[in-house]
């Protein structure tokens, strides 16, 4: 079925034809797994991105570029410190459980999905150093938040100072890092703070911003690289023609389009948000919306074909996307409106 006012989710989304005609343009012969020509390429595109030397690795999925890189961080006996409201903890099906050999997600508070450092050494302080406590190994946060909340580099850097100061891995899920981009102004180096260094890695997502099937593992320590394409392969994500997954990142990167698609989805989501008033849950820092409505008020929008996903009992999440057409936006922010 297709849907006529789609706000699903931006997985729904349509693949960008600049990544299509990558991917064709990159249908030939090449050296097979990452020792092809595109692959090869990725680790001086992420350096530049940044401003700082890394390693990028291609994998099949944000689930796979989390748990990958957080086995860097933290050992089957530790735990990872991330928000209650976590992708990894709500919604990956206990894969960091399964990637890290049974480490602890280890749940802590926080306004809007976001970790502050007082939100997590209230969850850090009281656990004793012994054996028999969990001790944790890494932070995760994730920028944009479950919420579409985006930390401002100040708080990513007061979030690095604290890692370093406990002696933890800091680990950001980027699945909308675009997003979270682009609404801080554009840079790269503000939406994880890489040049201050308090990112250790990153899941850089594409498939949600135009991609069709490819997410970056981005190392900023890229000693550790040759620890995750191990255990990428054992996980099963080395693909034999991984060509196909490095042309769709580096035409994402190429001329911004990965920030470009990303403003115009944020674009959206304000003139869906320009209807919302007081009903809004949280402001509106990326290309999410949470908006209160009743189960009726739900059910009149579905009578105007638009299609969101109910957020409990008497909300509802929205949610745009790189192609979402200007009049779909302004149509559901009048019709929010007009409840």
């Amino acid at each position: 079925m297709t849907l006529a006012k789609p706000f699903l989710s931006d997985n729904a989304a349509a693949v960008h034809p600049k990544v299509w005609e990558a991917m064709r343009s990159a249908d030939q012969p090449d050296n097979p797994y990452d020792g092809d020509t595109l692959s090869q390429a990725l680790d001086a595109q992420f350096t530049a991105l940044f401003g700082r030397e890394c390693a990028a690795l291609w994998v099949a999925t944000g689930t796979a570029a989390n748990c990958l890189a957080l086995g860097t961080m933290c050992q089957p006996h530790g735990g990872v410190v991330c928000h209650t409201e976590a992708h990894i903890e709500v919604d990956e099906g206990g894969a960091p459980g399964f990637y890290l050999h049974g480490a602890k997600l280890m749940l802590a508070d926080g306004e809007g999905a976001k970790l502050t450092p007082a939100d997590l050494a209230a969850l850090i302080d009281p656990i004793r150093n012994d054996v028999h406590q969990v001790q944790p190994h890494a932070i995760a946060i994730t920028q944009a938040s479950e919420y579409g909340r985006s930390y401002r580099p100040e708080e990513l850097a007061a979030l690095g100072n604290f890692a370093r100061q406990r002696k933890l891995g800091l680990h950001m899920d980027g699945a909308r890092f675009a997003n979270a981009a682009a609404f801080l102004g554009g840079s790269a180096e503000d939406a994880a703070r890489s040049a201050s260094g308090p990112v250790d890695s990153l899941a850089f997502g594409f498939i949600k911003n135009g991609g069709m099937g490819a997410e970056a593992v981005v190392l900023f320590d890229p000693e550790a690289a040759s620890q995750v394409r191990y255990r990428r392969k054992r996980a099963g994500h080395l693909q034999c023609k991984g060509r196909y997954l490095a042309a769709q990142i580096l035409a994402m990167l190429e001329g911004d389009l990965w920030l470009g698609n990303a403003a115009s989805a944020n674009a959206a989501a304000q003139e869906v948000a320009a209807g919302c008033g007081g009903r809004l849950m949280h402001p509106v820092e990326a290309n999410e919306l949470f908006v209160r409505l009743t189960a009726v008020e739900r059910a009149a929008l579905r009578t105007q074909d638009f299609a969101f996903y109910d957020w409990g009992s008497d909300a509802a999440r929205f949610v745009t996307a790189w192609n979402t057409k200007a009049e779909d936006a302004q149509a559901l922010g009048k019709a929010i409106a007009a409840l």
